[in-house]
């Protein structure tokens, strides 16, 4: 159950100076990520987001994922 939860959310970084930019990570509906299941890359791609919010990102905001099936 919580697989198919985690699949269902994002959790939006997006740009503030460059429409359609941003960052997105799976989450749950809370806007928890699971870092133990991200890559290394991925990882470090949200904690430079995180740290860019209101500089060069807005908040983070919980999205339905867009579901490719």
């Amino acid at each position: 159950m919580i697989e198919s939860s985690i699949n269902e959310y994002q959790l939006c970084f997006r740009s503030l100076f460059h429409s359609g930019r941003g960052y997105a990570f799976p989450c749950d509906p809370k806007g928890q990520v699971d870092l133990d299941r991200m890559s290394e890359r991925a990882r470090n791609n949200y904690f430079y987001a995180r740290a860019m919010v209101g500089r060069e990102l807005s908040a983070p905001a919980v999205e339905a994922a867009a579901l490719l099936h």
